[in-house]
């Protein structure tokens, strides 16, 4: 059993040109390759999985440990990256094989997971979208929350009120993005529309669990 799943970086969005002449917006990404480390199965672990390994470290900024795991799968040197991707059957995959960004094709339709960008302590304005108050002069109430309770019922804020606090800086996953374009020379996939994350933060493309058209199998 093969993977569709890879770690990559995100590069940065362009556009380009579909088949139909018609001029997309994508997000470039830098997908693999990636080498195989561990193969973990139920008989030895409980379940099926493979770790996958992106990039690599610096062998002073490598512990001895993931060093000496990397040279167990018979790689040079410690992924900077390591990420676990687990399966429903037993894969064919071994440690030291090099999954690449030919796994996915033109046209189907991918999630990718990244860390959105972290923008510290924010208002309610920013990070909720508050209204806010009159804008004129001498309201004396601009940027501010506002009421945020009653008073004897319940005598409490609710729970999950909108409030000042840290935003950003979060797991998110974008759903159901097709894929633009492949190119395998430059291990590059052109994905359509925004993913999450800085232009050089690490991401995982995966195929679609939602979205994918229906076989007749």
């Amino acid at each position: 059993m093969s993977i569709s799943t890879l770690i990559g970086k995100k590069l940065g969005m362009t556009q380009v040109y579909d088949a139909q002449n018609v001029l997309v917006p994508v997000t470039v990404v830098e997908a693999g390759p990636c080498s195989v480390v561990q193969v973990k199965t139920v008989e030895k672990d409980g379940y099926d999985a493979v770790q996958l390994g992106f990039s690599q470290s610096k062998e002073k900024n490598a512990s001895k440990a993931e060093l000496n795991h990397a040279k167990k799968a018979g790689i040079a040197g410690a992924p900077r990256v390591l990420s676990e991707v687990r399966l429903a059957s037993k894969s064919a995959l071994k440690p030291g094989d090099v999954v690449t960004v030919d796994s996915f094709k033109e046209g189907q339709y991918v999630d990718v997971i990244g860390i959105t960008k972290g923008k510290g302590f924010q208002g309610v304005v920013r990070r909720f979208r508050v209204a806010g108050g009159p804008a004129s002069h001498g309201s004396m109430f601009h940027r501010r929350i506002g009421s945020i309770g009653m008073r004897q019922t319940p005598g409490r804020s609710w729970k999950n009120q909108a409030m000042p606090g840290h935003m950003g800086n979060e797991r998110r996953t974008m759903q159901n993005l097709r894929v633009v374009k492949v190119l395998p020379e430059k291990n590059l996939l052109l994905v359509k529309g925004a993913i999450p994350g800085a232009n050089g933060d690490d991401v995982i493309v995966r195929t679609a669990i939602k979205g994918q058209p229906k076989t007749n199998s």
